[in-house]
């Protein structure tokens, strides 16, 4: 080294520089004799002696050293699990609501609620009454005020729990109004034209069709957006308002949030979210129509079970059913569907495969068949039934589930919130001193 001082000093310096970068992808103490070499560089290439070099590194190579042996050990032992203690996994976060209008019914429960109940473990979960979508359409307000509370009772009812899951009202909860229009303003009105729901509910109510219905689908997508949903769980007739979700997400992203030059400084306000495809059965049609799904906008009542149905509404209900002239019960005909739901209905309420139930009432005839369906539909929404009637009875439980519930949604809906008037340029009070 001494040899290369003064002309060859240049190339001294780089041959230092060589060797930190090969020590450094080895150990502490690699790092330390790195570090000593790139002090002893500089100090040589402003012209000092190479004594005076040498101390110069000693002196930096002492803090080196105790970086690189400290650290490395505090965050061996940060890391280590102590005793039984795992490291918990990241749960995907899953949102989903029912509207307040008309009486939950079977397809509602069996569809949607009863799989929120069994995954409630596996997710982190905000189930909310959906009060702004039911005024899309002309309403009793008493009803929904009764409806509204009706819907959550029934939600605790059916087994989730506020443990697990987040159950609120969405009303409750402003960010969802105030997102629905900051998303109406950025999202292009022929995605709009192209939702079939709204072509299809507009022909029912005619002259009398509100901008609410025309708009709702955006609304579903504040609702979704809001929480950063990982997963939405979906029927068909839905599949297309959870796309264009996704659509809007990434229009939001790619208009705010592309440039590190603007308020979002490159960061994206919202999660694209996927669909949470419900299980095989999950689907329960009408009992007037075993081509149409259950629902409760369907005016006649004998279409389906509702869950708050009594017994003898139950086995009327089954008991006039429509049904074939076909002996024996079979799945999967294409000509019986109305065969296949009711057998599908059984599977349900009843959790026997389809082998043991063929077996059982494969050689019936709807005689015989329909007063079993119907016992075990009784026997299986007596519990819901029953909770529900608690809950009502006294209203402080449900009160505390709802407000604690609204409270935790406010504090992550309003976090996003805050970042989309952020990227969209909008001040805040908090700017004001």
């Amino acid at each position: 080294i001494m040899q290369m001082i003064g002309a060859k000093r240049s190339f001294t310096c780089a041959m230092f520089g060589l060797n930190i970068a090969t020590s450094m992808a080895f150990s502490p103490h690699a790092m330390t004799r790195a570090s000593l070499m790139h002090t002893t560089a500089r100090s040589l290439a402003k012209g000092v002696s190479f004594r005076q070099a040498r101390l110069n590194s000693r002196s930096s190579a002492f803090h080196y050293r105790t970086i690189c042996t400290t650290i490395p050990k505090a965050a061996e032992q940060s890391a280590a699990p102590s005793g039984a203690e795992t490291k918990a996994p990241i749960r995907k976060r899953v949102i989903s609501g029912v509207q307040p209008t008309g009486n939950l019914h079977l397809g509602n429960y069996l569809g949607a609620i009863r799989q929120w109940v069994v995954n409630q473990d596996e997710h982190e979960n905000y189930f909310f009454v959906v009060d702004l979508h039911a005024v899309t359409a002309p309403h009793d307000p008493v009803e929904l005020n009764k409806a509204t509370y009706d819907i959550a009772a029934l939600y605790l009812a059916a087994g989730l729990d506020p443990a697990k899951s987040k159950i609120f009202v969405q009303s409750h909860v402003p960010a969802h109004s105030e997102l629905c229009w900051l998303l109406n303003c950025c999202t292009p009105m022929g995605w709009m034209e192209q939702m079939i729901q709204y072509k299809e509910k507009a022909k029912k109510q005619g002259e009398s069709v509100s901008i609410g219905l025309f708009d709702y689908p955006i609304l579903m997508a504040a609702d979704i957006l809001l929480y950063q949903a990982h997963l939405v769980p979906v029927g068909e007739d839905q599949r297309q308002h959870l796309e264009l979700a996704r659509d809007i997400s990434r229009r939001f992203n790619d208009m705010y949030c592309k440039k590190k030059s603007m308020p979002a400084k490159g960061r994206r306000v919202f999660r694209e979210p996927e669909a949470l495809i419900l299980k095989e059965g999950a689907r329960i049609m009408s009992l007037l129509d075993g081509t149409s799904k259950m629902s409760k906008s369907d005016p006649a009542d004998g279409s389906r079970i509702n869950l708050l149905d009594t017994p003898e509404v139950i086995a009327k209900k089954i008991q006039r059913c429509k049904t074939d002239a076909v002996d024996g019960l079979v799945w999967d005909d294409p000509q019986r569907p109305e065969c296949t739901n009711l057998l599908n209905i059984y599977k349900a309420v009843t959790g026997r495969s389809r082998e043991a139930i063929l077996s059982e009432v494969g050689s019936m005839r709807w005689g015989a068949f329909k007063p079993l369906l119907a016992d075990a539909l009784v026997a299986h929404v007596a519990p819901i039934q029953n909770r529900y009637h608690e809950l009502m009875k006294d209203r402080t439980y449900l009160h505390q589930v709802l407000r604690e519930g609204a409270e935790s949604a406010e504090a992550v809906a309003q976090q996003t919130l805050d970042g989309v008037k952020t990227a969209m340029g909008f001040t805040s009070r908090r700017d004001l001193r």
